[in-house]
């Protein structure tokens, strides 16, 4: 009978390697041995990882580039007199992107003593340019000046109110063309720009110069030009005020005017 106290060797792992071992010290080995190095004492190392590849970044989508603005229509051949342009001033739809309502025309003599040009007409104008606090402080500046309301000519760049237009865009699209022809049939004696940011669409590049634009040239007519800043920030700028009766001054002093 067998005894359950004993076990078979071949069930027990540890038995079995014991056995092994026994069998290798009867013959006489007592060491292992291999063709390869080892370092026993160093350090154990962390198992090397497969370095990651290297992802190639991928361009980026690029959107197209935005259609190019639509071209005023007429501005290549624009209307021959002052009383021509007012119409299709009011009329042309390509001028505001077809919006016709709420236009302010030009108001003034051809040929005045000055011409006034400000960036569109203020929100509260309905038949008449600068109906509002600008137009206000506009006519306080001229009496000022010794000019009457009626002594200067006053034109806007845009023909309805528009906050924060594209400059860039709109003088792509022609509107510089047909302001530095409104200037040429109004014909005035000399040139008052209240917005520096207006200059470009006068033919001023003020990437080339940071001199400011003093002389308006256009069709072989020359009208002296002074340009300050906006109505509505010299309305809440008393030194502004004060800025632009020195301009006035130093410039009718030089013969300017």
């Amino acid at each position: 009978m067998n005894n359950p106290a004993q076990t078979d060797p071949a069930s027990d792992p540890r038995m079995a390697l014991a056995a092994v071992l026994d069998w290798w010290r009867e013959a006489g080995v007592d060491h292992a041995f291999g063709d390869e190095p080892r370092a026993w004492l160093a350090e154990e190392q962390a198992p090397e990882t497969e370095t990651p590849r290297a992802v190639t970044a991928q361009p980026a989508f690029a959107p197209p580039p935005p259609p190019p603005a639509e071209r005023i229509a007429g501005v290549d051949a624009l209307p021959a007199t002052l009383a021509e342009f007012r119409a299709w001033w009011l009329t042309e739809p390509s001028l505001d992107s077809g919006q016709v309502a709420n236009r302010v025309p030009p108001r003034g003599a051809e040929g005045a003593a000055l011409m006034v040009l400000v960036d569109h007409p203020e929100a509260e104008d309905g038949e008449q340019l600068l109906s509002g606090p600008q137009g206000r402080l506009l006519n306080a500046m001229l009496a000022a000046m010794g000019l009457g309301p009626d002594a200067a000519y006053v034109a806007s760049c845009l023909p309805r109110h528009m906050p924060l237009p594209d400059w860039a865009a709109l003088d792509a699209a022609g509107l510089g063309q047909a302001v530095r022809h409104h200037v040429a049939l109004a014909r005035p004696e000399r040139l008052l720009v209240f917005g520096r940011h207006i200059l470009p669409l006068l033919g001023h590049d003020p990437t080339k110069t940071a001199e400011p634009l003093r002389r308006f040239n256009h069709e072989g007519r020359t009208i002296p030009l002074l340009s300050v800043a906006g109505l509505a920030v010299l309305a809440t700028k008393p030194r502004g005020k004060a800025a632009l009766w020195q301009a006035w001054l130093d410039w009718t002093e030089q013969g300017s005017v």
